[in-house]
């Protein structure tokens, strides 16, 4: 007779109001307290309320934020708590997050039973990425007077450890995979439903306006048809991106060919008209717009197709495990990497991404390291060893 299987008990989230209870502690700063808070999470609550207007940080920001109390719950600790030493152990959880039942899980909405706060294991650029917020999230709270100190401040190596600045990008698509991917996107569909070439239409628009003109996923979402204009014979996107900063920038001649398909897919005139207020991305109907989350998955699912048609293939093992593990925001690194392989200048490479610090760009320039490569060729074997001049292919 089989033993039951354990019971995994059920993720908890920001909202809940048993957590809000058992994480509920009055501040033991010194200090006046700020703001209006009677627990940790009603504290973290305030602080990500200063990014209500930037829904993507916003969303980031609560992720790594939920994911700390969620783990000091379990560890029966606070904010208060949080020193060196249970930093030190908290980088470790996110390296290997046990036990996995508990914390890790495939992507659902919040509200699904099967919601996890975690993926898999974070990557080591993915854990560098959540201690620098969690450090801005500590130094606002020192500042509201909730928490006495920043165990950050602690952190002997922390100009290495939290300096995301100086290292290059690595989560886009090589060239070669892009061109792939691409010409798998344009494979015909022999017979297909109809419904099956309106998505089709659809991937295809997304993605070239992912690649064209790098938009964050948010952005996306929220196009309009009339935020393409023309002025003085040229095309421009009008964007409100992240901060609520507005911008134009110059749209690729490229893009307007998938622009035309796509409004013939759904009955409209080639270009778009003056101020069109109508959505962008939509839902299978031709009318709805499509949210964030619909967006993500819609991209998501498009990479675990493509994933698995170059598994069929017998393709690159490297290639199908990027494609897999690909997220939407890849193609905005993929974009502006290949802007800047294409010979993009740093100044405009920086204005069309949206930077507002050209070291953030920079990070997207992969010369250096391909003539340092080059250059280090120059360190030869074939003069003593005649075979290393004819090296077996891999």
């Amino acid at each position: 007779m089989k033993e039951p299987k354990p019971t995994v008990p059920a993720p908890r989230r920001l909202a809940d109001t048993n957590l809000v209870g058992e994480l509920h502690a009055l501040p033991s700063s010194v200090g006046k307290v700020r703001i209006n808070a009677d627990s940790d999470v009603e504290a973290v609550t305030h602080w990500l309320a200063e990014y209500s207007e930037s829904p993507q940080t916003l969303r980031a920001y609560r992720r790594e934020a939920e994911r700390l109390l969620l783990w000091l719950c379990a560890e029966g600790r606070m904010l208060n708590d949080v020193d060196r030493h249970c930093l030190s152990r908290f980088e470790d959880f996110l390296a290997d997050p046990q036990p996995r039942t508990q914390w890790v899980g495939p992507t659902k909405p919040r509200h699904h039973p099967e919601w996890r706060p975690m993926r898999g294991p974070l990557s080591p650029a993915s854990r560098r990425q959540s201690l620098i917020i969690l450090q801005g999230m500590f130094s606002w709270l020192v500042e509201a007077g909730w928490v006495e100190y920043n165990p950050f401040r602690l952190m002997r190596d922390k100009s290495r450890r939290l300096n995301n600045q100086t290292l290059q990008v690595e989560r886009y698509f090589e060239q070669p995979l892009w061109a792939w991917f691409w010409r798998w996107l344009h494979r015909p569909l022999p017979n297909a439903h109809p419904r099956a070439h309106f998505e089709r239409a659809r991937q295809q628009i997304i993605f070239a306006f992912a690649y064209l003109l790098a938009p964050r996923i948010s952005e996306m979402a929220a196009a309009k048809m009339g935020d393409f204009y023309r002025r003085e014979g040229r095309w421009w996107w009008h964007v409100v991106g992240k901060g609520d900063k507005l911008a134009h920038v110059p749209v690729p001649d490229d893009f307007f060919i998938y622009l035309t398909e796509w409004r013939k897919t759904l009955g409209l005139p080639p270009q778009p008209e003056h101020q069109e207020a109508t959505p962008l991305l939509r839902a299978l109907d031709g009318k709805r717009a499509i949210g964030d989350n619909q967006l993500y998955r819609l991209i998501r699912a498009c990479f675990k197709d493509a994933a698995k048609a170059l598994e069929d293939e017998e393709g690159s093992p490297a290639y199908i495990a990027a494609l897999q593990s690909a997220t939407p925001h890849w193609l905005r690194h993929t974009a502006i990497t290949h802007q800047a392989q294409a010979g993009v200048s740093l100044r405009y490479l920086a204005e069309s991404a949206r930077h507002a610090r050209l070291e953030t760009t920079s990070r997207y320039l992969h010369t250096e390291a391909h003539q340092w490569h080059d250059e280090q060729q120059r360190h030869r074997l074939a003069a003593l060893y005649p075979l290393a001049s004819s090296p077996d292919k891999v």
